[in-house]
């Protein structure tokens, strides 16, 4: 990676054949070994051969004809179905989602006229265009209260012309504050809008997070929440949270405050219509939390140990500014137990578990077969998915396996297939099936090197999350099952020593 090594001659010799980003001292420093001898030509020559193996495999070094005139309207179609079908609806009572068409609403939250797209960084994606929330509920026939809309936009267009000129990649634009929200401004807006939509907005990727600050909610956001559901409770209606973020963050404390929670994630350059498509109906959503969210910050596995320590009698670390401090240390204290293997092998409640998600329809599981009660190479896990509801939708259908007491630590369950149904209408079924092979019931063991199963009885978990079992069943694995050995070539023995030492 990017400053990765000190010792840009010992990282050819060892075969690291990409220096990145490349400067000119690294470039120095390899011309004067071969020329002194300690780096030679053929070493040189291997490591370019294997670069320009990957160059050989390549779709332009094939001959692969591209299009300078893609069909950017087809593909703009593909990103909006693709950023609808993984938004994750979280809470929805008295079916306060779908919204009913052309609505007036009410849409509070910068991220509601500003939205985020995608992440920063090396992550960042310069799209063509952004579709805003507030134009996605235009596009889809919904009038935004303009009052409201027009003080957002005055307040979001003065804000952002005292920053300073964003950078692609290396500096994107800040976060700014929320716009103030007094009761009367609230009320108003209950009085002139059918629905209130409040954005939360998170930035995120390289260089942006994780601080615990970016977890719970400012101030601002608490207010915003509390002032705008005072005033359309009052009046009698719903208050709908679209919290366009990347990761996790505190919803404990006020997710009953709301009526409905829709995770739009950072949904790309179609975002505010593939949010739109959701919140109508036109989407039902089935997407599923892909990591859990706890109910407070201090849940979290590595919340002890992150960020970890300076080492300020180090020397400071070299390359882009931005990139440059202090050297610091973290120990991976979690072990396996991370995300959903740590809160339910340790029985932690979260908010919202791994593998989470609700839809506008209703699904029932049934018929769960195995093709063996006994483990021989390979087994085969199937079950039938029911729209048990009144509106077409789609299950993501989850398997996890518990596995027995033996000489590896194992958690509770691991999740090992997943899958998504086709669209159901009310009243269809589809059979899912799934296949386990050896390497689905092993684990990595350090002493031995060896990918092991442990003899004795699997459990089969078909599961809608990681805590909603649906059915169960069960295998035997006869005897121990070595799938791969490995070689310890790199062993972390100073690791090694150092958890020894600590009694781990």
């Amino acid at each position: 990676d990017w400053w990765g090594g000190n010792d840009p001659v010992a990282m050819m010799n060892a075969g690291n054949d990409v220096l990145m980003p490349g400067t000119a001292p690294q470039l120095e420093a390899i011309t004067a070994a071969v020329a002194n001898g300690t780096l030679s030509e053929a070493q040189l020559d291997e490591n370019v051969a294997r670069l320009l193996g990957v160059v050989q495999e390549s779709p332009t070094f094939k001959g692969y004809a591209y299009s300078d005139a893609p069909d950017l309207e087809a593909h703009a179609e593909i990103a909006r179905r693709a950023a609808a079908q993984g938004m994750v609806l979280l809470r929805n009572e008295a079916q306060a989602l779908p919204l009913r068409p052309a609505a007036t609403v009410a849409l509070f939250g910068n991220t509601s006229y500003e939205l985020i797209v995608g992440g920063t960084g090396s992550g960042e994606v310069m799209q063509a265009y952004v579709v805003s929330l507030d134009a996605g509920l235009e596009n889809d026939g919904y009038v935004i209260e303009p009052s409201l809309g027009e003080a957002y936009r005055s307040f979001i267009a003065e804000q952002r012309a005292q920053q300073p000129p964003p950078i692609p990649l290396l500096r994107p634009a800040a976060p700014i504050p929320e716009m103030a929200v007094d009761a009367d401004r609230a009320a108003q807006a209950a009085r002139a809008a059918d629905v209130a939509i409040i954005t939360l907005g998170r930035q995120s990727g390289e260089g942006s997070d994780r601080n615990e600050s970016d977890f719970t909610l400012s101030d601002d956001e608490q207010s915003l929440i509390d002032t705008v559901c005072s005033a359309f409770h009052a009046a009698g209606k719903k208050v709908v949270v679209v919290m366009n973020v990347a990761g996790v963050i505190e919803v404990a404390s006020w997710r009953d405050d709301v009526d409905a929670i829709l995770l739009a994630w950072q949904p790309g350059q179609e975002g505010g219509n593939a949010i739109a498509d959701v919140l109508r109906g036109t989407v039902n959503p089935s997407g599923r939390l892909p990591m859990t969210f706890p109910m407070t910050y201090a849940d979290v596995p590595s919340a002890d140990n992150f960020p970890g320590h300076l080492l300020p009698d180090q020397p400071a670390a070299t390359g882009l500014s931005m990139l440059s401090g202090i050297p610091s240390e973290v120990t991976y204290e979690e072990g396996i137990y991370v995300g959903y293997r740590y809160y339910n092998t340790f029985g932690v409640e979260p908010a919202y578990p791994f593998g989470y998600g609700l839809s506008y329809t209703e699904f029932k599981y049934s018929d769960l077969q195995l093709s063996a009660n006994t483990f021989d190479g390979a087994l085969t896990v199937t079950a039938t998915v029911t729209n048990s509801g009144d509106t077409p939708g789609r299950e993501v259908v989850q398997l996890y396996l518990s596995a027995p007491d033996g000489l590896l630590e194992k958690p509770e369950r691991e999740l090992r297939a997943f899958a998504k149904t086709g669209l159901l209408r009310p009243g269809a079924s589809e059979r899912v099936s799934f296949t386990l092979t050896g390497r689905d019931l092993t684990s990595f063991d350090t002493d031995r090197a060896d990918w092991v199963a442990s003899a004795g009885t699997y459990g089969v978990k078909i599961a809608a999350s990681a805590t909603d079992t649906r059915l169960e069943g069960s295998f035997a694995l006869p005897q121990e099952l070595v799938v791969e050995h490995a070689h310890n070539v790199l062993a972390p023995q100073v690791l090694i020593q150092e958890l020894t030492q600590r009694g781990r």
